[in-house]
Parts: structure tokens; sequence; C-alpha cells
């Protein structure tokens, strides 16, 4: 069953006992997922519009923070996720991301877990959200995207979203000088990487953690 914890910078992550996994750093959910997709993804990209593509929804904190970047800095955002396991309304509703966002970023935060999946739905002026509830291994993702998040469980523990096969799929959907960043700098995960036409930059991780990824397609 999966229980709710809270983490050192007062924000929630979830814990998986059957995988003994957490989604989120119990060193900071909120400053983790910030640090990793916001501080070294979505603003080390300088165009004014940005096509997201995401690998594990989650609890949807990289969208809200993705989403809250989005009207401070009046960027157009596409964000495309997929999960194949959505989360409980429940759980969803318990977590406590609300406390760390805007008035605006609390609204975007219920229209992206109450809007439908599967199909685009424009939540403001400059974020429309996709969510498609599917596998990562075999579902036909469409389009071109200019950062992509790799948020997956880690290596260890669901090692088929880690392989030269996934990256291969995640290579063919992005753009030229496109941007990967992930929490993951294992030696088999730049391997698949590099073989598939990223250059790789190992760099300084937030608290907790010594390293995190970035990417850029060649």
């Amino acid at each position: 069953m999966i229980e709710i914890i809270r983490t050192s910078d007062g924000s929630d992550t979830l814990y998986v006992p059957e995988i003994d996994e957490h989604y989120r750093s119990v060193h900071g959910a909120v400053q983790e997922s910030k640090f990793i997709f916001i501080n070294n993804g979505l603003n080390y990209v300088k165009s004014g519009s940005v096509r997201i593509f995401e690998a594990g929804f989650g609890t949807g904190l990289n969208a809200l923070l993705s989403a809250e970047v989005s009207a401070r800095d009046n960027k157009e955002i596409f964000y495309t996720s997929i999960e194949k396991y959505p989360l409980p309304e429940n759980i969803i509703n318990s977590l406590n991301y609300k406390d760390f966002v805007s008035e605006n970023g609390k609204k975007i935060f219920n229209s992206i877990h109450s809007c439908r999946w599967n199909r685009p739905v424009k939540l403001s002026r400059n974020f429309t959200l996709l969510k498609i509830e599917g596998d990562l291994l075999t579902y036909n993702i469409e389009g071109k995207y200019d950062l992509i998040y790799f948020d997956a469980f880690g290596p260890d523990k669901q090692p088929e979203l880690w392989t030269n096969e996934v990256f291969m799929r995640i290579a063919d959907i992005a753009s030229p000088n496109g941007i990967l960043v992930t929490y993951s700098v294992k030696g088999e995960v730049k391997r698949a990487l590099k073989k598939n036409g990223f250059k790789v930059t190992i760099l300084t991780g937030p608290p907790g953690k010594r390293h995190i990824l970035r990417a850029v397609k060649f």
C-alpha cells in the first residue's frame, strides 16, 4: 500500500513498500524536482515555446512546477506525460504540493489531476497538458520534443525502463539539440544515451544526491 511521507523540505512524497522505492527524494521532494527538472532542464531551454515529454507522470509534481514556470516566464509549454499506473484520487488529494505554489498554481494542480486522460487539454493561456495512460515500452509516442524529463522509477527497481531499446525510442522523439534530464547517472544509462546520439554531461545533484545527468541530442 502506498504511503505518504513528509520530506525534509516539508513537501510530501510517496513510498511504495512493495519495491522499497520513493517517488521523490526524502531530502526534499519539491526541492529535488525543481533542481533536476526545472533548474537544469526547463530553465536551460531558452526558447519561448517548449514541447516537453515526461516519462513517469506520478504525482504530477513536475507538470505542476513546469506550469508555474510557464505562467511566470510567459513561456508556452505543450506538456506530454505517460503513466502506466495512475495514482488514485485519494492519494493525490492528500499531497501538500499546493502549499508550495502560487494561487494560480493551486488551481493548476487541481486541473492537472481532474482533466481527462489521452487527449490534450489547455489548462491555462500558455500550458497544454496531454496525459497518456499507457506503457512507455509499447506506446507509439508521436511528435518531437525539445525537453525530456526521464523520471521513471530507478534502474535497480524498473530496469526494463532504462534499456538501450527505451532510449532508442526516446532518441526518436527528441528534437535536434533536444535536452534530456534525469536523476540517474548509472553507467548503463550513460552508455545507452551516448549510443543513441546524446552528449552526456554529469552535473552536481540536489541535497542527498551527488550527481544528476543532462544529455543533449546531436
